[in-house]
C-alpha cells in the first residue's frame, strides 16, 4: 500500500473513532447486516489500525449463532429475481464513491455482460439454493464472472447444509473485510465524514 493509502486509511480509522455510536452503527451495517455483529464490533472502538479492526471484526463475526449469519445473508441482494439479475450484472453502474449500496454493484462489476443463458441459469440454480438451504446464495463476487459465480453456486450445491452454512459465512466475511477498506478509505479522503 502506498504512502497516499496508508494515509487515507489511517485518516479514515481516525473518522471511525471520533463518530458518535449511532453514526458509527450505520457505517458498520452498511458492511454487514448483522445487528448483534455490529454492536460486537462497537464495543471493540476505538482502534489504532486496520488490522485492529479486521482482528475485531472476525473474532465478532465467528461467535455469531445462525440466525445472526442468515440477517447478515438477507442483507445482501437476493439473485433470484431474473430481472433484477439482468439489471444487476447487465448493466451495473460504475462506483460512485458513495458508502453503502453502491459497492454491491461495484463488488459484482465481473458479471458484466453476462449472456442471458448464464443469467437464467443463475436464476434456477439461485432459487434450487435457497429451496436446500434456506438463505439466498453468497460468493465474494469481487473479480469473479457471472459463469465463475454459477459454477461456484453449482458446486456448492452438493454441501451439506450446516457446512455449506460456514462456506456462506466465510464469504461473508471476506464481503465485509474488503467493505471495511472501502470504508476507510472513503472516509479518509472526505473532508466532512459527518455528511457521509
Amino acid at each position: 500500500m502506498d504512502m497516499r493509502a496508508e494515509d487515507q486509511m489511517q485518516d479514515g480509522i481516525a473518522k471511525l473513532n471520533a463518530m458518535p455510536v449511532a453514526d458509527l452503527r450505520t457505517k458498520l451495517l452498511q458492511i454487514c447486516g448483522s445487528v448483534s455483529w455490529v454492536e460486537s464490533v462497537i464495543k471493540t472502538f476505538p482502534h489504532t489500525s486496520a488490522a485492529s479492526i479486521l482482528t475485531a471484526m472476525d473474532r465478532a463475526w465467528w461467535s455469531l449463532s445462525r440466525p445472526d449469519y442468515l440477517e447478515a445473508f438477507a442483507a445482501h441482494p437476493r439473485i433470484g429475481d431474473g430481472e433484477a439479475l439482468k439489471k444487476k450484472f447487465a448493466t451495473v453502474p460504475k462506483a460512485s464513491g458513495k458508502a453503502g449500496p453502491v459497492w454491491e454493484a461495484d463488488e459484482q462489476k465481473g458479471a458484466e455482460g453476462a449472456d442471458e443463458k448464464t443469467l437464467q441459469s443463475l436464476v434456477k440454480h439461485n432459487k434450487l439454493y435457497e429451496e436446500r438451504f434456506g438463505h439466498i446464495f453468497l460468493v465474494c463476487a469481487t473479480g469473479k464472472t457471472a459463469d465463475e459465480m454459477l459454477a461456484i453456486l453449482q458446486d456448492r450445491m452438493r454441501n451439506e447444509p450446516a457446512y455449506e452454512l460456514t462456506v456462506a459465512a466465510g464469504e461473508q466475511n471476506k464481503i465485509t473485510a474488503l467493505r471495511l477498506h472501502k470504508l476507510l478509505t472513503f472516509l479518509g479522503t472526505r473532508e466532512d465524514s459527518s455528511r457521509l
